[in-house]
């Protein structure tokens, strides 16, 4: 779509230098993308000024800039001088599009766990009652049946509304989308219109970014309190977790419209489930309670964290006005997302599980779901991404040494940091435990390792990758997906 730059300034509430007469039909912070006609917010970031760029842009046409200073004494385009180039990045793109999440049923989905398979659900739910939905995920970014690959979990705010703009266009009657901590935080999401907000759960991860727990917090809180643009209109929140029945009391003393789950039979939640059953072969099952009723919910998703994901999306689609039993029929039928407690097909006489476990608290989720479906062991596969969170490597050792019978260390994405150092730091978790384990360095190696050392009834959990098909070492990204590997170390052991 195409906009007036004065028309834009206003509702930056900017000044504006310069011709404003042109016309904007986008906006970019990234100087690659900008061209013809194309607004560019150059950002002073960490690591890189984005005003290095500004003569290079206007070079190649771009419409004008937005930037936080004044415009030099020799630019002679149009320049929005605005409070902080993030936040107005988000509201130019709102603007230039048409305010596509004004035209949507726009669903938010954060927490530390849980975000893509809810999102998943929510997607699935929205089909199953006639309604045409669109989704971006950590995994993909999908309108209908048209699917692309993720490039990160929440996109820029430019591509996020350039996303929604094509999903009004095609057709489309909802959307759901993960925000995370940080796109919350940098302003990815601000200036969405989003009718339900869900609150999946918090547990230690990306305090390397936030520092603390409470600013972690506070960084979800933005999505439900209004400080994005505007509140949703209904919150959905796991009261089982702490920061969740905290979110929930804040967010009602001030009015809001909440909507609680939870697992637990003494909760006074809006929604429950009771008499979970699952089973590696069956799926899950349980006993769902709702204000509008109550059903007998059978999926194909293994484990009780995936009915919190369940009851997270039963409720988010009750508030889109979708029917209970279109819900109950969806849930039967979406397999949730790739990489998610993902049973890898053999023949044999044992399980091999993918899952994109990769902190303390999600690993434990995933290794207790398995405990309670082998009747042998389990053997946990993991590492821990480079240059990213280091408080989580202990707590993850600590975690699978206590939760399995054999542990192999090995490498995620180590990134620029040195494998073994990272294994290093992990190892003195599982050696507080004194639960055998073993170094492997290359996941590969580790993987056959592991896989090789299963007998009858144990499981073998492959941590940390899930659906990602590449493993980055050094600055360089190869590829390597845990699910055609396992499948190659199965193939070849069959062989054997």
């Amino acid at each position: 779509m195409n906009r007036n730059i004065t028309h834009i300034a206003e509702a930056l509430d900017a000044t504006l230098t310069g011709d404003g007469s042109g016309i904007a039909s986008d906006v970019t912070h990234d100087s690659r993308q900008a061209r013809q006609g194309v607004l560019f917010v150059a950002i002073k970031g960490h690591t890189m000024d984005g005003h290095r760029f500004v003569a290079d842009v206007m070079r190649r046409g771009a419409a004008g800039i937005i930037s936080e200073y004044d415009p030099p004494s020799d630019f002679g385009g149009a320049w929005i001088k605005v409070r902080d180039a993030r936040e107005a990045l988000a509201k130019a793109a709102a603007v230039i599009n048409g305010n596509p999440s004004h035209n949507l049923d726009l669903v938010g989905i954060t927490g530390t766990n849980g975000k893509t398979t809810t999102t998943y659900l929510c997607f699935a739910l929205a089909e199953a009652a006639g309604v045409k939905p669109a989704m971006l995920t950590t995994v993909e970014y999908r309108i209908g049946d048209k699917s692309e690959p993720a490039v990160r979990t929440t996109p820029e705010a430019s591509d996020t509304n350039r996303f929604l703009r094509e999903a009004v266009d095609g057709g489309c009657k909802m959307a759901v989308m993960e925000t995370s901590s940080q796109a919350i935080d940098l302003h990815r999401c601000d200036w969405l219109r989003f009718k339900v907000a869900v609150f999946t759960n918090l547990t230690r991860d990306h305090l390397d970014y936030h520092h603390t727990m409470e600013n972690y917090f506070d960084a979800k809180k933005k999505l439900f309190d209004g400080r994005l643009g505007e509140a949703p209109s209904s919150s959905v929140i796991n009261i089982d977790d702490e920061w969740g029945t905290k979110l929930a009391s804040e967010l009602r003393s001030s009015g809001q419209r909440v909507v609680t789950f939870s697992q637990s039979a003494t909760s006074a939640a809006d929604l429950s489930a009771r008499d979970i059953e699952v089973s590696l072969i069956r799926g899950t099952s349980f006993q769902l309670s709702t204000p509008g009723g109550d059903r007998k919910i059978t999926s194909p998703l293994v484990g009780k964290p995936h009915v919190y994901n369940m009851l997270a999306a039963t409720a988010t689609a009750l508030e889109l006005g979708y029917d209970l039993d279109s819900i109950v029929a969806g849930l039967s039928k979406c397999v949730g997302a790739p990489g998610r407690f993902e049973r890898v097909p053999h023949e044999g006489d044992f399980a091999v599980v993918v899952d994109y476990a990769h902190t303390d608290d999600a690993l434990l989720n995933t290794l207790k779901t398995a405990r309670e479906l082998t009747p042998g062991r389990i053997i946990t596969v993991f590492g821990c991404g480079g240059d990213r969170d280091r408080t989580k490597r202990v707590p993850m050792g600590l975690v699978a040494g206590e939760n399995s019978d054999l542990v192999f260390i090995t490498s995620d994405n180590p990134r620029t940091e040195d494998p073994l150092k990272i294994i290093a730091e992990i190892e003195v978790g599982v050696v507080e435990t004194g639960t055998e384990y073993q170094i492997v360095s290359d996941r590969r190696e580790a993987i056959h390792r592991a896989i090789s050392r299963a007998s009858a009834g144990d499981v073998v959990i492959i941590a940390g990758k899930g659906h990602e098909n590449y493993q980055i070492v050094g600055n360089e990204k190869f590829h390597f997906d845990d699910r055609e590997v396992a499948l190659d170390v199965l193939a070849r052991l069959g062989d054997s």
